[in-house]
């Protein structure tokens, strides 16, 4: 933390922070948007995300699009499962699903879809901050039969598990896509099929995707507004330290000051324990960085890499960890994610996902999974660490956070070591501007 005897700042430099700052005035306009969403404070609620979505998916709502995000969702879920069985997303697109019954907590669903013409069901179990439970997934497919009057040969069932946090379905008849995947070709109808939409749908559905796209970190504006706040903290380092330091921040930005410091820039050289690591960022919820095994991999900070200029610390690979407060606002989770990029050449892309599994087969305790889909060309951000929450008893208490910070990066060691080894071999995709 800041040392408590730095001196206060002067008069002319609290002014020139606070008064007439064109950086803190954009910055204050973008946390100070209006969303109804966040305003009735939804935007964590479960229940709420499979409501907006339930309507959606509905071809008979108002929102005018018929079936075409109906369409969307399940052929995007349904992408290269097509050796699981019928449907496959070919089938989901050429199909009319207009008759479609869309029904929320039917026999305890989540969502549930039937097509009576196409003779298809569909279990949508949405996982936006809970987990699924043993053999819940199962049930769920088993009774939908009898539910609907009918015989098991009578009607297709497939199952649709959407998470928040890319989590595998414990079933493997269910078909998993995440929110990022919905913050993907959601934009597209606001675009593509604009005249379909009435000014106030097209506005809610802009707040909508603000939301999950700022809660999968894709918002390009919340993106820009942080290399704001970095420019402005370099501006006004001693004040924005001095109030830091006698006002109050969140108990994880104080967890991870502990453990990276607070006098940190871009890829600056972190020692946290045996490890080191470079730094990229931190806020309130999260803190991102490299693994230095990584970046000596990657040629340090001496290549760009096409398609993640922009994304994260801009390399092909990013590690971060984040706390999801539990819906009692005491307790929550701390994960640490490794994710792949939005690469544009996919030879690479597809490459390296198959490099960090090959040696991730050779570790003793394989902790490392990603989605079955991850190397299709077309997908960008592919999570691939599992095994990686932990609970935390106070969300308020940062010592209890840095330790589980420390536990992960500790636990996670042979995992991320692993990636770094098969690195040094992708360096010939970067490019020096």
């Amino acid at each position: 933390m800041v040392d408590g005897t730095n001196s206060a700042p002067t008069t002319e430099e609290l002014e020139s922070l606070f008064v007439n700052n064109e950086l803190m005035s954009r910055i204050e306009a973008h946390l100070n948007r209006f969303n109804p969403i966040r305003v009735m404070k939804m935007e964590r609620m479960e229940i709420r995300h499979s409501a907006i979505l339930s309507w959606l998916l509905d071809p008979a709502e108002s929102h005018g699009l018929d079936d075409k995000f109906l369409k969307a969702f399940l052929a995007e879920a349904l992408r290269g499962k097509s050796l699981v069985g019928s449907p496959t997303a070919l089938d989901i697109a050429r199909a009319d699903l207009r008759d479609a019954i869309v029904r929320r907590e039917w026999q305890n669903i989540d969502i549930f879809i039937h097509s009576e013409r196409n003779g298809w069901a569909f279990v949508v179990e949405n996982k936006y901050d809970s987990k699924q439970h043993e053999g819940q997934l199962t049930k769920y497919l088993e009774k939908v039969p009898a539910g609907l009057g009918k015989q098991p040969d009578e009607v297709t069932v497939r199952g649709i598990f959407l998470t928040l946090h890319d989590e595998e379905p414990e079933d493997d008849r269910y078909a998993p896509i995440d929110y990022e995947a919905i913050c993907r070709f959601l934009p597209r109808f606001l675009n593509q099929e604009a005249h379909l939409l009435t000014a106030e749908v097209r506005t809610f559905l802009q707040h909508y995707i603000e939301i999950i796209a700022e809660e999968v970190g894709m918002s390009a504006e919340s993106s820009e507004m942080e290399k704001l706040a970095r420019q402005l903290y370099r501006e006004n380092k001693k004040v924005l330290d001095f109030i830091m330091d006698h006002g109050s921040g969140s108990d994880f930005a104080i967890a991870a000051e502990d453990l990276f410091g607070d006098d940190r820039d871009y890829l600056d050289e972190v020692k946290i324990e045996d490890q080191i690591v470079r730094f990229n960022h931190i806020d309130h919820k999260m803190v991102s960085f490299l693994p230095e095994s990584w970046y000596i991999a990657l040629g340090k900070d001496k290549y760009d890499w096409k398609g993640c200029e922009k994304w994260w610390a801009g390399y092909p690979l990013i590690v971060w960890m984040q706390l999801w407060p539990d819906a009692d606002g005491t307790s929550g989770q701390l994960a640490l994610y490794g994710e792949v990029g939005p690469l544009s050449e996919y030879e690479f892309r597809r490459d390296l996902i198959h490099a960090i599994q090959k040696a991730a087969a050779k570790l003793p305790r394989n902790r490392i999974m990603f989605q079955r889909a991850a190397a299709d060309e077309g997908k960008q951000y592919s999570k691939f660490l599992k095994e990686n929450f932990l609970k935390i008893k106070d969300v308020q208490d940062a010592e209890e956070i840095a330790a589980g910070m420390k536990k992960l990066l500790k636990k996670f060691q042979p995992e991320l070591d692993a990636v770094g080894s098969v690195l040094p071999k992708f360096v010939k995709y970067g490019y020096e501007e």
